[in-house]
């Protein structure tokens, strides 16, 4: 009986949890697994046959000591798009093909965890969060309508008083009804979808409200193929993201929002370890000229009761990257161009 086919190398190279790219003798990127593609926001098919520089500037040192590993950790990157990183990054030569290096890329934020595995450090971020401001969100209303009770008591305007009672306990029920939503798990139902008449909607929506006095600027892919989304999800994505991107814009300088669609040859991501990768072609980014997000809360922006903020309650992004999931998707955030701009990246599967 014969034993069974072990898997080829480059099955194991995609399946590395760890970003990885191969730079031959010149320079140029000969191979970059999965991981490297999602850190990066490239395909392999863009990377391979540039020179380093122009994908991912690195620092002298990294190639300065022929046949001895190079290793940083927690170093400040910006790739040639100008997305800013921040990695741990250890690159070597191979031995049998001089010149040749592997490189490896690491989220830094992630190996800062000093031994708490990366999913604790979050439950126990959103734990915090949940108690802070559901502690701040409950008090206030709770303050009002225990007034209001002693001034009815006292016999003082007890209409008025009741009115204040009512709309404080709607306004509990209204902070509730958010965080309902996120323990809602059943899948959503997906379909083709034609994602112009959407963003139409969006942006008529958001110029007659919240970005009235913003201009919204459009950058469309006409031939974008429809994507597999769930039409209330993704709108409710996509006003999110633009009620993000215009108080983001705050009330002075330019205020510009940028729609933006293209399709992303080559975008895949491993669904599980295992089974096989799911492209994910179908790209919309809502870009603002805002300042982005304080560095210090940057890596977990998507993490509930995150935010930057003092009003925010840290559930907008949240929810935004629950819906992009549950729809077989994911969502970036990033800092990219020159100047920066705040981009949120949203990659969807095209439909068959």
């Amino acid at each position: 009986m014969l034993a069974p086919r072990g898997p080829e190398p480059s099955e194991l190279l995609s399946a590395l949890p760890v970003a990885l790219m191969v730079v031959d003798a010149g320079g140029r990127v000969a191979q970059a697994n999965a991981e490297c593609e999602l850190l990066l926001n490239q395909s392999e098919r863009a990377m391979r046959g540039r020179m380093i520089g122009d994908v991912l500037p690195l620092p002298d040192e990294a190639g300065a000591q022929k046949g001895r590993a190079f290793t940083a950790f927690d170093l400040a990157l910006e790739t040639a798009r100008g997305q800013r990183l921040r990695v741990d990054l250890a690159a070597i030569e191979l031995p049998e093909h001089p010149g040749w290096r592997v490189i490896t890329l690491h989220n830094a934020a992630s190996s800062r965890r000093l031994g708490v595995s990366a999913d604790r450090a979050a439950a126990a971020r959103s734990a915090v969060g949940a108690a802070a401001m559901l502690a701040h969100e409950i008090k206030n209303p709770l303050s009002s309508i225990r007034g209001a009770a002693q001034l009815i008591a006292d016999g003082v305007d007890a209409q008025t008083m009741t009115k204040l009672v009512i709309d404080e306990v709607d306004r509990i029920t209204a902070l509730i009804d958010r965080m309902e939503d996120f323990t809602d798990t059943r899948p959503l139902a997906v379909e083709p979808l034609n994602i112009y008449p959407l963003l139409a909607r969006v942006r008529d929506a958001a110029l007659a409200g919240f970005a009235r006095e913003i201009t919204i600027e459009e950058r469309f892919d006409p031939s974008l193929p429809p994507a597999m989304a769930n039409r209330d999800a993704l709108l409710q994505v996509l006003i999110n993201l633009m009620k993000n991107a215009a108080t983001a814009l705050g009330q002075r300088g330019e205020r510009r929002i940028t729609l933006t669609t293209s399709y992303r040859h080559g975008m895949s991501v491993a669904a599980a370890p295992g089974r096989p990768r799911r492209p994910l072609p179908i790209e919309i980014c809502v870009v603002d000229s805002g300042p982005g997000a304080p560095e210090d809360i940057a890596e977990h922006l998507f993490d509930p009761f995150v935010s930057s903020r003092p009003e925010g309650k840290g559930l907008g992004l949240a929810l935004v990257d629950k819906l992009v999931r549950d729809m077989g998707g994911m969502v970036q955030y990033s800092r990219e161009g020159t100047p920066n701009e705040t981009v949120f990246r949203i990659l969807l599967p095209r439909a068959e």
